[in-house]
């Protein structure tokens, strides 16, 4: 699911869907090897559905990856 867009919806599950900015991740085919072990500021965005956000983040943990930042994919309506 990481770094994936979740298109499917299903109908009366909650829909908020939250993008999550995480750094740490290596990239697929990156030698770790290859990476600054000193800073490593590259970000990647992850659209999250909202039933499924303790799932991600509990897998980006696993990955050694840390969320900077979690927010809304639009703003809430007044």
């Amino acid at each position: 699911m990481l770094g994936q867009w979740t298109t499917s919806r299903t109908t009366g599950v909650d829909d908020r869907i939250f993008i999550y900015e995480v750094t740490g991740l290596a990239t697929n085919g990156t030698n770790t090897n290859d990476l600054s072990p000193i800073r490593n500021s590259h970000s990647q965005f992850i659209q999250v559905p909202f039933s499924r956000m303790g799932e991600v983040m509990k897998n980006i943990d696993r990955l050694g990856g840390n969320i900077v930042a979690i927010r809304p994919l639009k703003a809430p309506e007044s």
